[in-house]
């Protein structure tokens, strides 16, 4: 077998000792016991020349600063990676897409307002991995299901620049009755800023001039979330 990076022979589950083969061990024991390396390298199946796919794994855990930072990455960083050919870096990439999906899936089909903590796993997953700020808006229905998710900013890592008025375009074209605005902090703090609550005072007036309400402002952290609409923040 070879590797797509390197033209070399490369070393697959066979060279490593049957206890500690990792598709083995989730075969067995379930794949809520192996660690992260482990579960990546059942994904990645093969090392390169010289390392093991376990090793491999880890020294792409180590690399990326962990899984979040490796399945947030996008195509053209993965394939600066040694080991990662087109096979893997697709299916790296389609691992978080279907969580993102997953997630999202009851959300489409219930109220989100009364589904906080899916919001909250969706807005996480969606956003803790960038490293610059991003925004997004999830627009809803009248019964409060979801009808799309959309990037709607990207700025640097201090400042993302968002209109109001292409809120109000997309929330039409949507037929969206609210919206939840999510964005991230790449700093690693929820503390909403001055500059996120006159946003968010911004987009809710414009909204309100099309009838359309600004259900929420949620701020990711990594793995944290706070609604601004809980702390009463949106008007």
């Amino acid at each position: 077998m070879k590797d797509s990076n390197l033209g070399g022979p490369v070393a697959d589950f066979n060279a490593l000792p049957a206890d500690a083969r990792p598709r083995e061990r989730l075969l067995r024991h379930g794949a809520a016991v192996l660690t992260d390396g482990e579960l990546l390298a059942v994904l990645l199946r093969t090392g390169v020349r010289g390392q093991d796919v376990l090793s491999l794994a880890q020294a792409l855990l180590a690399g990326f600063g962990g899984l979040r930072g490796l399945l947030g990455a996008d195509a053209g960083q993965l394939a600066q990676a040694t080991g990662l050919g087109p096979a893997k870096i697709s299916q790296l990439q389609a691992i978080l897409e279907l969580a993102r999906r997953s997630i999202a899936e009851p959300l489409r089909q219930g109220q989100l307002l009364n589904r906080p903590e899916l919001v909250r796993a969706y807005c996480a997953t969606l956003l803790g991995h960038h490293t610059i700020e991003v925004c997004h808006a999830l627009y809803l229905d009248t019964q409060l299901r979801l009808l799309a998710s959309e990037e709607v900013s990207r700025g640097t890592l201090s400042q993302a620049t968002l209109y109001p008025r292409e809120l109000v375009r997309a929330a039409l074209r949507h037929h969206a009755a609210a919206l939840i605005l999510v964005h991230n902090h790449p700093s690693g703090s929820t503390e909403p800023s001055a500059a996120d609550c006159l946003l968010t005072r911004q987009v809710s007036q414009a909204l309100k001039l099309v009838d359309v309400r600004l259900a929420d402002h949620i701020i990711v952290a990594g793995h944290q979330t706070v609604s601004m609409a809980a702390q009463g923040l949106v008007p």
